[in-house]
């Protein structure tokens, strides 16, 4: 197995304060959005966008989590069914404009899934999409991110590995060849 680095440390650190600032620019103070990371992987990066956003905002912003594992489309193709994560949405977002956050856009299911389980809390005016890393050539689906770390061209049988501080990595963005 052959791995590249994407991003280091330094650059993942520049790239999150840039979408940040994209954020901020077109939300402003953030009273009618809010921030969903969607499970399991984009939790971590929708926290630490968060974090960056309530330092600089100085203000509270929403922040939900939200698990697309029963409105996937493979569900009930795998051998083993994948394991359902927590759902926690602690605010109304009827009228509200949605930030979708996720680690890595490929095909467009699991953003498709988002969509469809978010609607069972309340239809919302406006839904962005936050990716750190867009697997550009790959999609399924016709989803595109509102805002990109950085586009990466990959083969389907690469495999984009994102490694974060909350997890007691150092940050880091791998390209990994399955040879």
């Amino acid at each position: 197995m052959q791995k590249k680095l994407i991003l280091d440390s330094d650059l993942l650190d520049i790239t999150l304060s840039r979408l940040c600032q994209q954020l901020i620019e077109n939300h402003r103070d953030f009273a009618e959005t809010v921030i969903i990371g969607l499970q399991p992987r984009g939790v971590l990066l929708a926290e630490i966008i968060h974090q960056k956003l309530e330092k600089i905002l100085r203000k509270p912003v929403p922040l939900g989590l939200l698990d697309t594992t029963f409105h996937r489309d493979d569900y009930r193709r795998r051998e083993i069914p994948v394991k359902a994560t927590e759902t926690r949405i602690p605010f109304v977002i009827e009228g509200k404009k949605v930030v979708l956050v996720d680690d890595v856009l490929f095909t467009g299911r699991t953003v498709r899934a988002a969509l469809d389980a978010m609607i069972s809390f309340g239809r919302p005016e406006k839904v962005e999409l936050l990716v750190l890393i867009d697997r550009k050539y790959n999609r399924d689906l016709p989803i595109a991110p509102d805002y990109v770390g950085k586009i990466v061209n990959t083969l389907a049988s690469q495999k984009v590995l994102v490694e974060l501080e909350e997890k007691g990595n150092n940050n880091k963005i791998w390209l990994i060849n399955k040879d």
